[in-house]
């Protein structure tokens, strides 16, 4: 009978199979994100690759240039709202390289407006200075298609 009750406590244990790198990722995702909805800019930053980062937006317009940014400069362009995290999966594509997918809802505001928010996210965490942070993501919409007009901010550095 031991032995029975020691197996089914174990499952959940035996049913998480992600290796450590994506245990540490997956709960860096969650710190990153809590930060960004709590506009912790410093933080959010902190979970950042220093060598800046590659970004896609959700609203469909090309993909951004590299951005490095100060912590003056990420206070001045303030983003409002909460979004919650959905299904993520991390996946080790090698030893500092993790890949995360996940699904992220909300009500999210920007430099003009506010509203509901969905997307599919992907990101890639790589190692740096000992630690996990993120190097690109990726937003796209997950609202049922739909087409974005390019204005003049998509063509900014």
């Amino acid at each position: 009978m031991r032995f029975l009750l020691l197996i089914a406590l174990s499952l959940p244990v035996l049913a998480d199979n992600h290796s450590k790198s994506e245990k540490e990722v997956l709960e860096a995702l969650y710190g990153y994100f809590e930060a960004r909805n709590s506009q912790d800019y410093k933080a959010a930053m902190s979970f950042e690759s220093n060598n800046g980062t590659y970004n896609t937006n959700s609203d469909g317009s090309f993909h951004k240039p590299i951005l490095i940014e100060t912590l003056e400069q990420r206070s001045q362009n303030p983003q409002s709202g909460i979004t919650n995290i959905y299904y993520p999966e991390a996946i080790e594509l090698s030893k500092d390289v993790v890949h995360v997918r996940f699904y992220s809802e909300g009500i999210y505001g920007g430099r003009n407006s506010s509203g509901p928010y969905r997307t599919r996210v992907t990101m890639n965490w790589i190692k740096e200075g000992g630690k996990w942070v993120v190097k690109t993501q990726h937003y796209s919409p997950a609202v049922y298609g739909g087409v974005h007009m390019p204005d003049a901010y998509d063509f900014q550095n």
